[in-house]
């Protein structure tokens, strides 16, 4: 069974706590940076088994009337078509999806600003459409020389040319859809604002990784600079920290190049900055709730392996991911790891060798490898899926749950009607197959119901996807690596 090595319980209490101490801290106003993802922290419940993805949100809630959030996104990202991995969405579709959720939990967003704004043509079309559905929109401008210029950057040059961004209540949640989208910086100009005039505000982070308390080695840290491979970000240890106090303590790049900056804007506004160190400005708990230090351990080794295989294929798709698989690759080094710790991985390749085909495998919660391989009627994805299923619903594995009569009606549509050339089901097209037979085969809805206990595991395959297959594992939680190869050579897939 799924082991667990977080108690997200104590982190809810102890973190909750500790927040709301920072926000007495500061009068009139404390801007709050939600680093990472406020929803949905699926890299945390990923390599902190027993975290929950929606902690922050719980946290939130208990603040909501105090409380307006400000969604900040990168123009760049915008321009890019940007996609959040883990839900296969661009960066501006999760803004609106971030914005109906915080709705629908009935929390106040106040407005977005689009952060590093250089007149993109997309950004102006994201920014209408925004505007259109009644939500302000302010805009945040490149600075040279950002952040080593601290004169011009503190100026009226600098964030002074910045959207000022109109807030009403004394809590101002920051936070984006990912990270490089300018959460701090959004602070930042808005204290330099602020203190022209004339109000008092605060700034505290809360971010998650790197774990501040934990060595600067830590599976988890390399986890998460695995996780940021595509910007570059570096953990290393917070030399401000080690100069104030004589203790080490783990930070990232970005905090420590902007600490400088923030200890310049906090000198105009009090005179002296209330933090000595990067360190300082968080709120992060999380180190104090690891229980069981080798679960988290092997969670974070799993986690590497899946970006480097993620980064392997946005190579093979040239997106421009090569530098992303030198730093994972240098991160496995000094781990000491390697792909074939993946368990599936192994067994995955192997049989696709011994067919010629491909193939698949996924483990179960209790640790039992579950195969799948192609043929005239499945792809192994597919074919996978159903073998898990039946296995969980203890259904023999040579009964049909579809009956080869019921697919090849879907194979001759595809093939003859929708023009595929593939006439193999897809696992969306199994799914749906197999709820029809459910409506009249026991053992059928049986399978079905076995579905949500995929939710966690793991399944490797020896070819690349379709994105329907991608979309179809990520519905149902289950972690997906690929093997960075076509299923078929040819220019244009």
């Amino acid at each position: 069974m799924n082991k667990i090595g977080f108690n997200n319980d104590l982190y809810l209490k102890m973190q909750s706590e500790h927040i709301r101490e920072r926000i007495n801290k500061f009068g009139d106003k404390l801007y709050l940076e939600f680093g990472g993802k406020l929803f949905d922290d699926f890299h945390a419940s990923r390599v902190l088994p027993g975290f929950a993805p929606d902690s922050k949100l719980k946290m939130l809630l208990q603040l909501k009337e105090q409380a307006e959030i400000v969604i900040a996104i990168n123009a760049g990202d915008i321009a890019r078509n940007k996609m959040r991995g883990d839900l296969g969405i661009s960066y501006d579709a999760d803004v609106l999806r971030l914005i109906q959720e915080f709705r629908d939990q009935g929390l106040y967003v106040s407005s977005v600003v689009v952060t590093q704004y250089n007149g993109q043509s997309s950004a102006d079309l994201f920014r209408s459409k925004l505007e259109h559905a009644g939500l302000k929109v302010y805009r945040h401008y490149v600075i040279p020389g950002y952040p080593s210029n601290i004169p011009l950057i503190v100026s009226d040059e600098g964030y002074g040319k910045n959207d000022y961004i109109e807030t009403s209540k004394p809590l101002v949640i920051v936070t984006a859809p990912g990270p490089g989208s300018g959460k701090m910086a959004t602070c930042l100009s808005q204290l330099y604002h602020e203190n022209k005039r004339g109000i008092r505000a605060g700034y505290a982070k809360f971010e998650t990784f790197p774990i501040w308390n934990l060595p600067l080695k830590h599976p988890v840290n390399l986890a998460y600079e695995a996780a940021t491979a595509d910007l570059n970000d570096v953990n290393m240890i917070d030399p401000f920290h080690l100069e104030a106090y004589g203790k080490t303590a783990v930070n990232y790049n970005r905090d420590v190049d902007i600490f400088p900056v923030l200890n310049a804007i906090f000198e105009g506004i009090y005179g002296e900055s209330p933090y000595k160190s990067p360190t300082d400005m968080g709120v992060n708990m999380a180190g104090y709730c690891i229980e069981d230090d080798e679960v988290c351990k092997e969670a974070s080794y799993q986690e590497i392996i899946r970006r480097y295989y993620t980064a392997l294929n946005r190579q093979v798709r040239e997106e421009n991911a090569q530098d992303e698989v030198y730093k994972i690759e240098l991160l496995m080094k000094q781990s000491k790891i390697s792909p074939e710790r993946r368990r599936t991985v192994g067994r995955c390749l192997q049989l696709a060798e011994d067919i010629a085909a491909p193939a698949a495998c996924l483990e179960l919660p209790d640790g039992t490898l579950v195969t799948g391989k192609t043929s005239n009627l499945l792809g192994a994805s597919a074919a996978v899926l159903l073998n898990a299923i039946k296995l969980l619903g203890n259904i023999p594995h040579d009964l049909h749950l579809i009956a080869p009569s019921a697919i090849e009606p879907i194979q001759e549509l595809k093939t003859k009607y929708l023009g595929s050339k593939n006439p193999r089901l897809h696992t969306d097209e199994v799914l749906i197959a197999l709820s029809m037979c459910a409506a009249t085969d026991e053992n059928a809805q049986k399978a079905l119901d076995q579905l949500p206990l995929l939710k966690g595991c793991q399944v490797h395959t020896s070819v690349m996807l379709s994105s329907v297959d991608i979309k179809i594992f990520q519905k149902l939680g289950v972690q997906l690596t690929s093997e960075p190869v076509y299923e078929h050579k040819k220019l244009y897939h």
